[in-house]
């Protein structure tokens, strides 16, 4: 399984960016997927998830941020907007997947996309 992360990038403040993330591989069903970001010297920290009809956000992004999915191209996305200085960061997408043949859910991590807020 793969996950592959795209749309990161350069914004002024204020500017909005959209990422997506598509999985990949030998998928059986996915429980869950969100958005992590991580800064030089941080732990990665939740910025937002989606599970069933459910989501979940960071306080620091709540009425800024959306994330939505496609259940049909195994696909989640996350629109940043009104974005701020301080949501510099390599944001990852995770995912909860059963994989064909497994009754286990492993946790999948992408390789990061880096977003750049700065005037």
């Amino acid at each position: 399984v793969q996950l592959v992360e795209s749309g990161g990038g350069l914004v002024q403040p204020g500017g909005s960016l959209r990422l997506s993330c598509a999985a990949s591989g030998s998928i059986f069903s996915i429980n869950a997927m969100g958005w992590y970001r991580q800064t030089p010297g941080k732990e990665r920290a939740l910025v937002a998830a989606i599970r069933g009809g459910s989501t979940n956000y960071a306080d620091s992004v709540k009425g800024r941020f959306t994330i939505s999915k496609d259940n049909a191209k195994n696909a989640v996305f996350l629109q940043m907007n009104s974005l701020k200085l301080e949501d510099t960061a390599v944001y990852y997408c995770n995912a909860d997947i059963r994989t064909h043949g497994s009754i286990l859910v492993v946790n999948f991590w992408g390789q990061g996309t880096q977003v750049t807020v700065s005037s």
